[in-house]
């Protein structure tokens, strides 16, 4: 049973900021909690709907990911809203992963 979550921004406060591009994947550390996206990847999507992005805090654990009570799929313009940082790398492929320069909002190619 999902819980009712408390997001960080209110629906009034969501701007159209993007086209429409389909849904994404963000975790509960960026919409409940607030913080700031460190790492994005996209993978090819499952559907027409599906824009294959997937954000996350840095702060995840697996066993938090695992559990689908801690994130959930939102449109891409609604993280936008959460972290306009990622704007302007949305264009960027499938198989693309990037990471959050420290202290800045730019992203490079993720070396994990």
């Amino acid at each position: 049973m999902r819980k009712e979550k408390n997001f960080k921004l209110k629906a009034a406060d969501i701007i159209d900021l993007i086209p429409p591009m389909g849904g994404c994947v963000a975790t509960d550390r960026i919409t409940v909690d607030g913080l700031r996206i460190t790492r994005m990847y996209r993978e090819a999507p499952t559907d027409e709907s599906d824009s294959g992005w997937q954000f996350y805090s840095g702060t995840e654990t697996q066993e938090y990911v695992d559990d689908a009570n801690n994130w959930s799929i939102y449109s891409v313009n609604t993280i936008a809203n959460y972290d306009k940082a990622i704007i302007p790398y949305l264009h960027f492929p499938v198989g693309t992963d990037l990471e959050r320069v420290p202290g800045s909002d730019k992203f490079d190619i993720f070396c994990g």
